[in-house]
């Protein structure tokens, strides 16, 4: 009895050291992760520097020839066009509207395109944090306070983005 006793008092002191070393070992490399939450841009700075950046933007639109005519010459072979300067992104930017999604938890700004969405800002209200998920095909903003939840949800993959809001 005695040394089933000493067998259980020796793993429990074994446990407790190992659980107490392994929790200040992830308490310390945790503690440095610690991070300012990224600051939002407020809406309406946000649509005027769209709106400046169109306004130096050179025009995209290219007019089309006037139709020819016949001739007996066969036309002169195209040179090829420079390559861009820019490579081309593989989702296509959306250029829609800025819409704004006020909830209880704050307040989350997407610009929705006809095809995809970008999100413009999230701010969270007085109390709540926030959090941001993304993807190819649709972002996540949740505000949390306590127990308390709301997610505003901009999914795209089936056709063109659309918001949901949940409060759970």
């Amino acid at each position: 009895m005695r040394r089933g006793l000493v067998h259980v008092l020796a793993w429990l002191l074994a446990t407790g050291a190992a659980v107490t070393l392994s929790w200040w070992g992830v308490h310390t490399v945790m503690a440095g992760t610690v991070y300012d939450p990224p600051r939002a841009l407020p809406v309406k700075a946000a649509e005027a520097a769209r709106q400046e950046s169109k306004a130096l933007a050179p025009p995209t639109r290219r007019t089309s020839p006037a139709p020819r005519k016949p001739s007996a010459t066969p036309p002169e072979p195209r040179k090829p066009s420079p390559i861009p300067s820019k490579p081309a992104s593989a989702s296509p930017s959306p250029t829609g509207q800025i819409r704004s999604y006020d909830t209880d938890g704050g307040r989350a700004a997407f610009d929705l395109g006809p095809v995809s969405a970008s999100l413009v800002s999230a701010t969270p209200a007085s109390g709540w944090s926030m959090q941001v998920w993304k993807t190819e095909s649709w972002i996540r903003v949740e505000f949390a306070s306590g127990a308390d939840r709301v997610s505003v949800f901009c999914t795209w993959h089936d056709g063109p983005p659309r918001v949901e809001i949940g409060t759970y």
